[in-house]
């Protein structure tokens, strides 16, 4: 890795990088794709500029920029975490190492939150919202909604917020809370909807020592009892806070549909309904609280 800068056109430097990435003892799921996103931002320039210009020299200081960002891509480190944003939704959200880069699999949850056909100034709390992303993309479409995010990481909690000032969607709140322990609503009313991509990931499952999760925090991956442990709580303190007809929507593991389904059957929410993502693997599980259940509690 010690060529010249000036003997690098954009396209010589594209095939070295993806060869780096095809070739390191981890190679990337999207090696193209890695070199393209990095290339884009030692240059910063777009994608459609960078290939129109296919044969424009680096210059030594843009070559030695881009070689340090593909040597730490070659060393696992996310692509996200190398730009410092993510695109989710419509939005282009800051990250770091403080909480879960957002992955196309979870808008599949705002998709199905915004067909639950709320009222149009719903009452909405995200918990464990880590950078942001489902109550700011949820807000994007709803600026009406009463829309509160919440985390027990205040770092995570800064960044939401930080989110929230850049896509100009200020208007949701983020606070710091154990899930739904320690938030206070603004008002005593209960919620119409209550959304949640929580940890679920057994503590002993393999997938924890390859790809992206490597540098992203436990706290927001890993959950007891096989992964359920939070989605539980979630579940319960829910029964307490939604209104009757009111929601409660997850995002769970490809193998915990039928377990999160039985869960909320047997504290009384009807309707529970589980979703494939666009892998065809179960994902999401939602249900609406009832008003038999609510007068047994």
């Amino acid at each position: 890795m010690s060529n010249s800068g000036p003997n690098y056109t954009r396209q010589r430097a594209l095939a070295w990088a993806k060869l780096s990435f095809s070739t390191a003892a981890q190679p990337t799921q999207s090696p193209a794709l890695d070199a393209q996103l990095l290339l884009c931002k030692v240059l910063d320039v777009t994608n459609a500029s960078l290939h129109a210009w296919p044969d424009k020299l680096l210059s030594m200081e843009q070559w030695s920029g881009f070689e340090a960002l593909v040597q730490e891509r070659c060393l696992g480190k996310p692509v996200a975490h190398l730009l410092g944003t993510q695109g989710f939704w419509s939005l282009d959200l800051q990250v770091d190492a403080s909480t879960l880069i957002p992955r196309p699999e979870t808008e599949l949850l705002v998709e199905i939150v915004l067909e639950l056909n709320l009222p149009r100034c719903a009452s909405v709390v995200d918990l464990g919202t880590g950078s942001g992303a489902i109550a700011l993309a949820l807000a994007s479409e709803n600026p009406h909604w009463q829309i509160v995010g919440v985390d027990q990481s205040l770092a995570a909690v800064n960044l939401a917020k930080a989110n929230g000032f850049s896509s100009s969607l200020e208007q949701v709140k983020f606070c710091q809370g154990n899930w739904a322990h320690g938030w206070v609503k603004d008002d005593s009313k209960p919620l119409h909807c209550i959304v949640s991509n929580p940890p679920y990931i057994d503590a002993q499952d393999p997938h924890l020592n390859q790809g992206d999760v490597r540098y992203e925090p436990l706290s927001a991956l890993v959950a007891d009892n096989h992964g359920m442990a939070d989605i539980e709580t979630i579940a319960q303190q829910a029964a307490q806070l939604l209104e009757v007809n009111g929601w409660l929507a997850f995002e769970h593991g490809y193998d915990q549909g039928e377990k999160v389904a039985k869960l909320l059957a047997s504290l009384g929410f009807n309707h529970v309904t589980t979703r494939k993502d666009y892998n065809g693997q179960d994902r999401v599980t939602f249900g609406q609280w009832s008003a038999n259940a609510g007068a047994k509690l």
